[in-house]
């Protein structure tokens, strides 16, 4: 308990009995069993030993005020009015006037046992402040409502009828809530009723409003908290030491009036602060708020008020017991400035939030801190082993921190977890920047990099702690400000190597990831054993660290070749973004095996058109072609010939393959570089498709029909190259026609001039092939050249069918041109025909003709004539087509 209230004497041993009592400013009110009003004035008195004293003063007193017992009265000192009950009939009087003279009598309440006020301040459209008053006079089992206007109350609606003559009754909002015998009863103006519960076994009940329009109902020697609409507000009611007289509400205290006592207490806490003991068996009955601190008290012949202590006094008292809500509730309630109230606020809650930490209330304490803006590195620093020593060493904190250990330790880094997550949250959206330690005063994080550091540095150990799965997350953010020092050494106590990588990797430490990878991939208990994460890391570079490629895919494609090579062909923008010269020069130097690879993937999947890289494939291909060729013809058994290009078995047959199609396809290489290799390498398929390429049909077809001795592939290039379009392809099948007929030398004395290829002859004269290639293709030949070259030896009727086949295409070359030439008269003559039709047709536009749409001259305009005869202007031609 703590002292927040003084109690002190202001009326004593009155010849008097005190049967009501009411209070405003530094007025006191006091009415008397013998029907005298007692008006005192009230002035504190401060003292030389700084101990409150009062003055009391009596202004007025009205013996005649009533002929009987004044057994109620209320004020409204907006309207300078006093209402009272005696009699049992309601009056009003006006304070303004000595003796408080007489105003009016409301006679329907004739029989009155009780009435309450309900007092409401509205602003009007005009900025003043408007008392309304309104009165519920219980009168038997009747309730009789009534408001204020024009110096006299008017009734407000019809009566209300009720089960009982109400012993307590209070206003809330539209509802009364009615104490009977029994039980309370909220009723609602409309008239509805609400039973709440019984009163107990006091059967007397009490009822209280409190603020925000809540209410404290008795029931016995309990209080029990409702909203305005009668439901419970706290789990548990308020006990009392006995039943309770009267209760009063001086924020954020309940006093409760007892008979021989009286207590202050917590609402929400339901702590007992303070209680009086009554003198001489006095037995208190009254109670009366005159301003928030100031509450009179009186029994039959004495009046005592409770002065509150002033919350700067009451403040320290609570922190020293630890009860930091009810300081917070004092400190708001301050007449200090706004700014040093807030400070006063800041500082308690600090310590609350700091003394529920001790208490191992983590969440509650993290809430409290999050909401505050304290710096975070001072809720870190309550924890053991987050922030560096020397850096925890120099903060401050309120009392000597608890020893956090097990189950405690766990709890509380999942409650720092969640809030070190909302403070990033806030941080990163500029939202938020805390400027406050725990201890006032002390020194705070002022940089907001250097606080980010720390929140993310944190996050990282307690995940460690706690989830060590979200570490990799964490780091991979790509806001991510970890300390790279301390999270290095935290991750390497834990081992964990592969989220150190990712913090390496973020930071742009990209040679000790590298280097880290290298050792651990060697272990063979390590998670990063093998080459897969070093070619992933690599992959991921790009071309701003090419030299840290190279010196780090060295081992990879030592020690695997194929999978080092995904270094440089992965389907990555980084990687597809290397400068391939640079990477060709790079394997040639390191591994040869792997070039062949990367060319196909650079040219066949990444489309790469620099005629270097083609180039370069040909040769590699032509060369292990080359090797391999030769020794695949020794090891053919004699007489026996060899496989036709690419069908060759194993190795040989793939590659060549390749070449071949390659050479086909590919347009980006040299082609003149080639033929003469090609045929020193005797690979005369290759050399045949380059001729093909540049053109040189002849040198082809006696690669075929000379060299491979393969007439028949001879005649499907015949057929593929032919042209009438192309210079030199009008005449394949004549080249043809003298090698079968062996007049042709050029070609095949050309390619055979080398001595390697001396054993190749051409092959004997075929009039019969000859023939055949006259009669197949007759049409593709040109009937005098072949004519000339033809031996004297072949009959005229040996070449009937040629000439047939040769006339017939005349024939049909000129029927078809006769056709055309019919076609086009008559096209012309349709022409000339239309052409007559629209030019007998004559059309005079005058000065008086007007467009049809617009009702205009149309004069030089253009215009539009319509079938019907209609002239409009061009311009209006669409709409007049859109007339129905």
């Amino acid at each position: 308990m703590h002292d927040a209230y003084e109690m002190l004497p202001i009326l004593e041993k009155l010849p008097l009995q005190i049967e009501a009592l009411a209070a405003y400013d530094e007025f006191l009110l006091v009415g008397t069993k013998q029907g005298h009003l007692l008006t005192y004035k009230v002035t504190s008195v401060t003292s030389s030993n700084s101990s409150n004293k009062f003055e009391v003063n009596l202004l007025r007193s009205n013996k005649s005020f009533a002929k009987k017992p004044v057994t109620q009265i209320a004020v409204v000192p907006e309207l300078n009015i006093l209402i009272s009950l005696s009699d049992n009939i309601i009056s009003v009087h006006d304070l303004m006037q000595e003796n408080a003279s007489h105003i009016s009598t409301i006679g329907r309440t004739k029989g009155a046992t009780l009435f309450c006020l309900d007092v409401r301040n509205q602003s009007t459209l005009t900025g003043e402040v408007q008392t309304m008053v309104r009165i519920c006079v219980a009168v038997k089992r009747k309730l009789q409502l009534y408001y204020w206007k024009n110096r006299d109350f008017h009734e407000l609606r019809g009566d209300l009828c009720v089960p009982d003559t109400p012993k307590a009754m209070v206003w809330c909002q539209e509802s009364l809530c009615l104490g009977f015998k029994s039980e309370y009863t909220l009723l609602k103006i409309s008239g509805d009723q609400h039973e709440i519960f019984p009163t107990g076994r006091n059967q007397e009940p009490l009822i209280a409003l409190l603020q925000d329009n809540k209410l404290a109902l008795g029931r016995d020697d309990q209080t029990l908290f409702l909203d305005s609409e009668a439901k419970p507000i706290l789990k548990f009611p308020l006990p009392w030491s006995e039943v309770p007289v009267c209760l009063a509400h001086d924020p954020p205290y309940l006093i409760g009036v007892l008979p021989s006592i009286i207590e202050i207490r917590t609402i929400e806490t339901r702590q007992l602060v303070q209680e009086f003991p009554l003198k001489n068996s006095a037995k208190a009955k009254l109670v009366s708020v005159s301003k928030r601190g100031h509450i009179y008290i009186a029994t039959c012949c004495d009046v005592w008020t409770l002065l509150v202590v002033s919350p700067q006094l009451q403040i320290p008292m609570l922190l020293k017991q630890k009860q930091f809500e009810l300081a917070l509730k004092l400190a708001g309630m301050t007449n200090d400035k706004e700014e040093e109230k807030q400070q006063c606020v800041q500082y308690i809650q600090n310590l609350y939030a700091f003394d529920l930490f001790c208490n191992r209330e983590f969440k509650e304490s993290m809430d409290i801190f999050l909401e505050l803006g304290t710096d975070p590195s001072h809720v870190i620093g309550l924890f053991p082993d987050l922030l560096p020593e020397y850096f925890r060493s120099t903060l401050e904190y309120p009392s000597a921190l608890p020893e956090l250990r097990g189950n405690d330790l766990e709890n509380g880094l999942f409650a720092l977890t969640e809030y070190l997550l909302q403070v990033r949250r806030l941080l990163v959206g500029d939202k938020y920047f805390p400027n406050i330690g725990i201890i006032q005063g002390s020194k705070t994080i002022r940089s907001k990099r250097q606080l980010h550091q720390i929140i993310d540095t944190t996050l990282l150990k307690c995940y460690l702690e706690t989830n060590d799965a979200l570490v990799a997350s964490l780091l991979r953010l790509n806001d991510n400000h970890c300390h790279v020092e301390e999270s290095e050494r935290a991750l390497k106590k834990s081992h964990k190597y592969s989220e150190l990588i990712i913090l390496y990797e973020r930071k742009g430490l990209h040679k000790k990831a590298l280097e880290l990878l290298m050792r651990q991939a060697r272990k063979p208990d390590s998670p990063l054993k093998g080459h897969e994460r070093t070619i992933q890391y690599l992959q991921h570079l790009g071309a701003e660290h090419l030299e840290l490629i190279f010196e780090f895919a060295s081992w990879v494609l030592k020690e695997s070749p194929e999978n080092g090579l995904k270094i440089f062909t992965e389907d990555l923008p980084e990687t597809e973004g290397l400068p391939r010269k640079e990477v060709l020069e790079y394997l040639t130097r390191t591994n040869p095996f792997v070039i062949v690879p990367y060319l196909e993937h650079i040219i066949h999947v990444w489309k790469e058109e620099q005629e270097v890289f083609h180039n370069k494939l040909i040769h590699y291909y032509q060369e292990k072609v080359g090797v391999l060729l030769k020794d695949y013809l020794r090891s053919l058994p004699e007489g026996q010939l060899p496989a036709l290009a690419g069908s060759e078995p194993g190795e040989l047959g793939e590659i060549r393959t390749k070449l071949l199609k390659f050479l086909e396809t590919s347009t980006k290489y040299t082609v003149e570089s080639f033929p003469s290799i090609l045929l020193n390498y005797g690979l005369f398929d290759e050399a045949a498709v380059i001729m093909e390429k540049l053109g040189r049909h002849e040198e082809a077809l006696a690669i075929y029909f000379h060299i491979l001795q393969n007439p028949p592939k001879a005649e499907v290039y015949c057929i593929k190259n032919y042209s009438t379009d192309k210079p030199g392809s009008q005449d394949v099948f004549l080249l043809l026609l003298k090698m079968y007929l062996g007049v042709a030398k050029g070609g095949i004395s050309t390619i055979l001039s080398g001595s390697h290829f001396s054993s190749h002859t051409p092959q004997k004269p075929d009039i019969k092939a000859a023939l055949n290639i006259l009669n197949n293709h007759a049409t593709k030949i040109d009937p005098l050249k072949a004519l000339t070259v033809l031996p004297s030896s072949i009959y005229l009727s040996q070449l009937h069918k040629f000439f047939e086949r040769i006339l017939d295409e005349q024939l049909a070359k000129c029927h078809s041109a006769e056709l055309m030439k019919s076609l086009l008269l008559a096209e012309h003559l349709q022409v000339q025909e239309q052409r007559i039709q629209c030019h007998s047709h004559k059309i005079v536009i005058g000065e008086f003709d007007i467009c049809r749409v617009c009702q205009k001259r149309i004069g030089k305009s253009a215009f539009a004539r319509f079938p019907d005869g209609v002239i409009v202007h061009y311009s209006c031609k669409v709409k007049y087509e859109n007339v129905d």
